[in-house]
């Protein structure tokens, strides 16, 4: 079969750069195009350039639709409102969609969805085997315990996160609950700050640590009676991220439209 052929948008931000050299690196795909925001100061630079592999004769420009006919889907990293446009563009074009974009209003939530009805999407508040597989313990390990245990969810990032909790986070909080049967938005708790009264049972927690360079720490902490059970990931590289975006592009290759996670990517739906 030949290559997937994939448009990195946000090319000229962190993950961006990180993709396309993911990209270089993975069998099975291609880079097909590069693209970032109007008005970027980049716009015009050689891709590869910028990814620090060289020169690879893909400029980054600004507009999707030009590059549709010769790629398979978009893989994006990028900014909600960036995210929300793209799925459109890429729905209109037949592209299937890579989403690892978080911090999403429930108006993003339900336009992603629609566009999804068309072509297939894959979105995931994080791409690593790692996490994802944190993420079906925690499923697991909160199914088994009962309220006695409570649920604490800790993830710290690098100072320029823009949003809080982190995809990460929400990911993990919602396998928790899912595991438990509850709704993770009728019971997070997420600002203590003063005289909070006494943690109310079964209530899921969340704290956001942010400073300096650290790329994702992540601790799904069940804390129960004399005892406490902690999930921890830690990222040391954002190549993790890239290379499971590039996985899951590679998989959602000719997929039926609809909205997909990297559990469907893992095949740990049900784990």
């Amino acid at each position: 079969m030949s290559d997937v052929r994939l448009i990195v948008a946000g090319a000229g931000g962190r993950m961006g750069r990180t993709l396309i050299k993911a990209i270089s690196e993975a069998r099975g795909a291609a880079l097909a195009g590069a693209i970032d925001a109007p008005g970027s100061p980049l716009i015009g630079r050689d891709s590869g350039e910028l990814a620090g592999l060289g020169p690879n004769g893909i400029p980054v420009t600004a507009d999707l639709p030009p590059l549709a006919k010769s790629a398979d889907g978009v893989i994006d990293f990028t900014i909600p409102a960036a995210s929300v446009a793209l799925a459109d563009q890429a729905a209109a074009a037949g592209l299937f969609h890579v989403i690892g974009t978080t911090g999403f209003s429930a108006a993003d939530e339900q336009a992603i969805a629609a566009a999804a009805a068309s072509v297939a999407i894959v979105k995931s508040g994080n791409m690593s085997l790692g996490v994802n597989l944190l993420a079906a313990l925690a499923k697991r390990v909160a199914a088994t315990l009962d309220e006695e245990f409570d649920i604490e969810i800790l993830e710290m990032h690098h100072n320029k996160k823009i949003d809080a909790p982190s995809g990460t986070a929400l990911l993990l909080g919602e396998a928790a609950a899912a595991g438990r049967g509850i709704d993770l938005a009728a019971r997070s708790d997420r600002g203590r700050d003063g005289h909070t009264g006494a943690r109310k049972p079964g209530d899921i927690g969340f704290a956001s640590l942010r400073g300096g360079t650290v790329v994702g720490e992540h601790w799904a902490i069940f804390a129960g009676p004399a005892e406490r059970i902690e999930l921890v990931h830690k990222a040391e590289d954002r190549m993790i991220f890239a290379r499971g975006a590039v996985k899951a592009a590679v998989w959602a290759r000719g997929r039926a439209p609809g909205l997909y996670t990297m559990m469907d990517v893992l095949g740990l739906k049900d784990f």
